[in-house]
């Protein structure tokens, strides 16, 4: 019976981090960056591998979400599975977005994006501690993005 007991404890746990990184994503989605940060510890660590960046500090990682959003305001992640390992939550997504490029002098090109991507999250109190974003930086297409936050790395 004990077994029984924390085995339903653990999937009480990894139902509720599994909420808290979708709310997370989702919140996104929908461009309501306050929200998403929100649901971020006072002492957290947030890493986009494929940029090599790194934030510590949620003012700095509204400015950086905002700033995505900027950049490609169609951008949309939805996930296709999560699961529990260890502490640990993962979700692999897929993330569509549009990126508006010159062309030509005065015409402008729109290029689709698609990346798949994985999250690994860990929450900790309802809140989140650590995140980490893995994906294909070129597939991306997001360098000027990094640019704008290559020299303000936080360690």
């Amino acid at each position: 019976m004990t077994t029984d007991i924390n085995h339903d404890i653990a999937s009480i746990e990894v139902s509720a981090s599994g909420r808290i990184l979708q709310s997370v994503l989702a919140a996104l989605n929908q461009g309501e960056i306050s929200n998403a940060v929100d649901r971020f510890d006072d002492h957290f660590t947030f890493t986009d591998h494929a940029l090599d960046l790194a934030f510590t500090h949620k003012e700095r990682l509204v400015k950086f979400f905002q700033q995505s959003r900027e950049l490609f305001p169609d951008t949309m992640v939805e996930v296709d599975s999560t699961f529990q390992c260890g502490e640990y939550t993962i979700a692999e997504w897929k993330l569509t977005a549009t990126q508006t490029v010159p062309y030509d002098g005065s015409s402008t090109l729109r290029v689709p994006i698609s990346v798949r991507g994985t999250s690994i999250v860990r929450c900790e109190n309802g809140r989140v501690t650590q995140w980490s974003d893995y994906y294909d930086q070129t597939r991306s297409r997001r360098f000027s993005l990094a640019a704008m936050f290559a020299e303000g790395i936080e360690y």
